[in-house]
C-alpha cells in the first residue's frame, strides 16, 4: 500500500521487451538504502517488484496487463518517473490509500500557470472511471495524490502547488502526455457493495 505522496525521481535506465512483458530498469539511489529484492516500489502509481537491485538502481519485470493498463510502456531511457516506497505500518498517513493497481491511463488536457508557483492541471479522464470521481475527493495521477477541485464531464481539474510541481514529473507534462490513474478504491468497494445488496 501507497499514500500518493511522491519520495523521488528516478531515470529510466533501460526498457527492454521480452517475449512477455518487458523488464524495467531505474536509477534512483535517494529510495532504495532499505530495499531488498522482493520489495514493492511504485513508478508512476504502479507498484513493481524489484526483481534485481543495486545500491543505485532496481529492475523490475512488467507483465502485458500492466503494460496494457498503464503508462509504464511508453517510458524510454531518460524518462524520469514518480517513485514511491510502501507505506509502513508506523507512518503518518499523508495523501490517501493507494494500492499501485492502476485503473486506467488519462490524458492531459492542459497544465497553465496561475501564479507564485502553482498551477492548474486538467485532465481527460476514460468515461467508465468517472463515476469514482468526487470533487475534493482523491485520486492518484502518475502515483501523486491529488485532490479535484473541479469536475465538467470526463475533464477533471486540479490546483498543484508548488512543491508538488518542482519535486514530481509534473514539470516535464504538457498537453497529450498520458498518466495512470487510479481512482478510490473505496469508492469502487462501496459501488460493489451496493450492487450486490440490490
Amino acid at each position: 500500500m501507497f499514500t500518493g505522496i511522491v519520495e523521488g525521481l528516478g531515470r529510466v535506465v533501460s526498457m527492454e521487451p521480452k517475449g512477455v512483458g518487458a523488464r524495467l530498469t531505474i536509477q534512483c539511489p535517494e529510495i532504495l538504502q532499505d530495499a531488498t529484492v522482493g520489495a514493492s516500489l511504485a513508478v508512476n502509481g504502479a507498484c513493481v517488484t524489484a526483481v534485481e537491485l543495486t545500491a543505485e538502481r532496481f529492475s523490475a519485470d512488467l507483465a502485458p496487463e500492466t503494460l496494457k493498463r498503464t503508462n509504464l510502456g511508453d517510458l524510454q531511457a531518460g524518462s524520469l518517473v514518480n517513485l514511491e516506497r510502501p507505506l509502513r505500518a508506523n507512518s503518518r498517513l499523508d495523501g490517501h490509500f493507494v494500492l499501485g493497481h492502476v485503473d486506467g491511463t488519462a490524458e492531459i488536457v492542459s497544465l497553465e500557470p496561475l501564479g507564485e508557483g502553482n498551477w492548474w492541471l486538467c485532465i481527460r479522464v476514460p468515461e467508465e472511471l468517472t463515476r469514482y470521481i468526487v470533487s475534493k475527493g482523491s485520486v492518484a495521477v502518475d502515483g501523486m495524490s491529488l485532490t479535484v477541485a473541479e469536475i465538467k464531464d470526463v475533464v477533471v481539474g486540479f490546483t498543484i502547488i508548488p512543491h508538488t510541481h518542482e519535486k514530481t514529473t509534473l514539470h516535464g507534462y504538457s498537453a497529450g502526455s498520458r498518466v495512470n490513474l487510479e481512482v478510490d478504491i473505496l469508492a469502487k468497494h462501496l459501488e460493489r457493495l451496493i450492487v450486490n445488496t440490490r
